[in-house]
């Protein structure tokens, strides 16, 4: 692991937990140092702090997305939802927000490992939904669902993402190109749509979560709820 931070008490918190879960880690306090780090010894996953003295975590996103797809998970403050969010859209996987408990952060990790590991499978699974590649079909609890091929690709790409955050911009520009990146209103109708075909009860969702003011996450409501 590589952990990028410039508190040295988060840096020795975040290396004693991580080494105590089994991971060896290396540190970092700045941009350049992070960058330099991950080049010289590319890690298997990056925890990245937003704001470091010479520049911000968005910075070491978009270095590292020029040649790696490390799983990145951000620590963000309160009140750092455009930094996270541009994070985000600069390659990070996901984030936790400060201050943050150790199981939380331990368990991001683990499930964005999880996906950066998972094979092209041709059928994935997340509860009672099933994404069939090969078919071009979605199945929830065995019956298909009848979706008009936007609500398709959407839910495919939430599926293929499953537990991670996407945000706005980044699945309009996904499902509907670079020209919607802007029209978060045209994504909202969308995902009310999802709602009503996918979840028991579409006033409470337990599939498809909204990550207030950054985007939206599709779990599994079993592993969510443990």
């Amino acid at each position: 692991m590589l952990v990028v931070d410039d508190e040295p008490q988060i840096l020795r918190a975040l290396q004693t937990n991580l080494r105590g879960a089994g991971y060896e880690v290396q540190t970092a306090a700045t941009v350049a140092e992070a960058l330099t780090a991950a080049a010289t010894h590319p890690p298997d996953a990056v925890i990245l702090d937003l704001v470091l003295p010479d520049g911000s975590g968005t910075d070491v996103c978009r270095g590292l997305r020029g040649w790696s797809s490390v799983p990145i998970l951000v620590l963000s403050a309160v009140g750092d939802e455009e930094e996270k969010v541009a994070a985000l859209d600069a390659g990070a996987d996901d984030y936790v927000t400060k201050p943050f408990g150790m199981e939380e952060l331990l368990a991001r990790l683990r499930a964005a490992l999880r996906r950066s590991s998972a094979g092209g499978e041709p059928v994935l699974e997340v509860g009672e939904l099933m994404l069939d590649l090969e078919k071009h079909a979605i199945f929830r609890n065995g019956d298909p669902l009848s979706l008009t091929p936007n609500e398709y690709d959407l839910l495919a790409l939430l599926i293929r993402n499953e537990g991670k955050l996407l945000t706005h911009g980044a699945i309009l520009r996904e499902v509907w190109g670079p020209g919607y990146g802007g029209e978060s209103h045209y994504l909202h109708v969308y995902v009310s749509q999802l709602r009503r075909k996918i979840e028991p009860d579409p006033t409470r969702p337990r599939y498809l979560l909204t990550e207030s003011g950054a985007g939206y996450r599709l779990v599994n409501p079993v592993n969510a709820g443990s």
